[in-house]
């Protein structure tokens, strides 16, 4: 699936608009227990498929975890002591690495034997997860054995610091090694001999890089060596405050001696470590099919994970145009509010062609603000999304037709360092998706318009919401404020007119986030301003100023708009001048037939019915 840039950043996939991965849909979906599959679950998100038979492929590796929970659980307990195999392959091959990526090898591939014996013994494996069972037991097992066989327990993090290999694993080494100890006993046997010689209990042997190993004596002990004929075997080589230093050949011959032994010691362990390396380059190729598969395991096991914890479903795909969602949620938003202890408002989204259309269906959107209408917009893309990526969705059902590209204009935002403003980046992304878009695109828009003037942003919605259903023929979903726009639905077939409902009680708005077929009277925008805090005195200013322009819009109706030519279709028949007797207006007639009262929930929609056959012409 394509999805540029600004629908990226709009739909917070990987990061926040703000940059932070927290409250992202990654952050969100994220049940992974290794790096690995981390970064595995971050690139099936980013970039969904679109080939029906390959998710459907995916799909039954998440159900089969998501169906098998003791058999997820024991393969997450084990992925979660896995290392990082790809990453310290990658140093390896880089000449990079250390001893400790040598083990996490080691130990991966011992994670990977025992999961692709579990798997391999398991009933009715689908083939995604038996791949990846028969590429974690395809290395030689000697390679781990002899990487297990030769490292100690504890290890160094660079390998020039020696100290990592076996004992008993290479004779030549431990034979430096005992040399090198030995050679550090005698020091401790001179140490005492020359204490005993000298009558000086407090001498000591020590070492640093200048004068290699060196006899210490306090000053007033090293003022008598010098005036004995001990000054013939120790010989003075610095001063220092309180303290003298002296050097003896015997001394000199052992600092050689152990230098050697330790430089032996270390090319040895050096040498091991390069025929342990050239081994895992060789199987370079097996080593990363491994990786990959653990990183496969470990995100269906997660996804499956995240499934049962919030009752996603498995959602049905094919290569139709089918959108249908039934009582679908927004992951991300479902968990804040969940985790503020309220409920989330699930809602349908029906796009799939209207019977006989060749085409998705278009939603205008209308509401007023606050009421969930961008959630709503970004829900049923990322649905779609989550469904092409293999993953399970929050939703109660879930049958979707293959969206080839995804675009979203949601939200205001600039662009002065190009010198865009928020009107023309949001007309330079309204041009790409019209450029772009085809029938098996999904698009979402919200509020095209609203930058620039009344007339002018309802102009340019509106052939916007003409060119999508006309020319792009794409499904997708338009938010608006412009009321106007419903009308459009009596002349485009695929438009679906929806509103998010809202309840007015004691002068307050209470939003309830549910989505349903028909339009909005308003707009609410003085009754969400006040929730915002504006000042009590602004707030009935406006309600003045509002009442005064709907009492002149109502006598002068859209200003000039109902004459255009567009306009002209919506409207209903004329009336007879005042000379004539007037015709008769069947829509009106059967308005004022109507007590919306006295019906009940049948009959007011066969009723809506009726009007709407009438305006059609019926």
């Amino acid at each position: 699936m394509q999805i540029d840039a600004a629908t990226r950043n709009n739909l917070e996939l990987l990061r926040t608009m703000g940059g932070d991965t927290r409250g992202s849909l990654l952050s969100v979906i994220d049940r992974t227990v290794t790096a690995a599959g981390a970064r595995m679950l971050a690139r099936r998100l980013a970039s969904p498929l679109r080939s029906a038979d390959a998710i459907e492929k995916r799909l039954d590796g998440v159900g089969y975890f998501f169906e098998h929970w003791t058999l997820r659980a024991e393969i997450r307990k084990a992925l979660a002591s896995a290392p990082d195999l790809s990453r310290s392959l990658s140093r390896i091959a880089l000449d990079r690495g250390g001893p400790r990526d040598l083990a996490a090898i080691g130990q991966a591939l011992s994670t990977a034997f025992g999961l692709a014996t579990v798997l391999k013994n398991s009933d009715d494996v689908p083939d995604e997860i038996a791949l990846a069972a028969e590429a974690m037991g395809a290395p030689d097992r000697g390679l781990r054995d002899a990487i297990v066989k030769a490292l100690m327990e504890e290890l160094p993090l660079s390998k020039r610091d020696g100290g990592f290999v076996r004992e008993s694993y290479n004779e030549d080494l431990d034979a430096a090694r005992k040399l090198r100890d030995e050679a550090r006993g005698v020091i401790a046997g001179l140490q005492q001999s020359y204490a005993d010689e000298t009558q000086i209990k407090s001498l000591k042997v020590k070492y640093n890089n200048v004068l290699g190993f060196f006899v210490e004596v306090p000053s007033q002990h090293g003022e008598r060596i010098l005036n004995s004929k001990a000054r013939e075997r120790f010989i003075h080589r610095q001063s220092v405050a309180g303290a003298m230093r002296f050097s003896t050949a015997e001394l000199g011959e052992l600092e050689s001696r152990i230098a050697s032994a330790g430089d032996r010691a270390v090319q040895i362990e050096l040498g091991i470590f390069a025929e342990l390396a050239a081994r895992v380059i060789q199987s370079a190729s097996l080593l990363e099919m491994v990786a990959n598969a653990l990183a496969e395991i470990d995100a269906a096991a997660a996804l499956a994970e995240r499934a049962v914890e919030s009752n996603w479903v498995r959602p049905e795909i094919d290569e139709s145009l089918s959108f249908e969602i039934e009582g679908g949620r927004h992951p991300v938003v479902e968990a804040a509010i969940l985790q503020d202890g309220g409920p989330f408002v699930p809602n349908d989204c029906s796009l799939s062609p209207p019977a006989g259309a060749d085409a998705g269906a278009i939603w205008l959107v209308t509401g007023p603000n606050m009421a969930g209408k961008s959630t709503f917009l970004r829900q049923n893309a990322i649905l779609a999304i989550l469904a092409q990526s293999g993953s399970f969705v929050p939703a109660k059902r879930a049958k979707l037709g293959i969206v080839d590209r995804l675009f979203s204009r949601v939200g205001a935002a600039d662009d002065l360092a190009r010198g865009r403003s928020t009107f023309m980046v949001e007309m330079v992304e309204t041009a790409a998706i019209m450029h772009q878009a085809t029938e098996r695109s999904l698009v979402i828009l919200d509020e095209i318009g609203r930058g620039t003037a009344t007339f002018d942003g309802l102009s340019i919605a509106w052939a916007t919401l003409e060119h999508l259903h006309e020319v792009n023929k794409c499904r997708g979903l338009f938010a608006t404020h412009f009321h106007e726009l419903t009308a459009l639905a009596a002349r485009l077939p695929r438009q679906v007119n929806a509103t998010v409902r809202v309840k007015e009680w004691e002068s307050e708005v209470i939003f309830l986030h549910e989505v349903v077929r028909g339009t909005a009277d308003r707009s609410y925008g003085i009754q969400v301003a006040k929730l915002a805090g504006l000042p009590h005195s602004v707030i009935e200013r406006a309600r003045v100023v509002l009442a005064e322009l709907e009492s002149e819009s109502r006598s002068k109706p859209m200003q000039g708009f109902d004459e255009l030519p567009l306009f002209q279709n919506l409207k209903p028949a004329p009336r007879a001048s005042a000379e004539g007797p007037e015709k008769p207006d069947p829509l009106g007639q059967a308005l004022d037939a109507m007590h919306p009262d006295e019906m009940s929930p049948k009959e007011a929609m066969e009723a809506l019915y009726k009007l709407k056959n009438i305006l059609r012409g019926g």
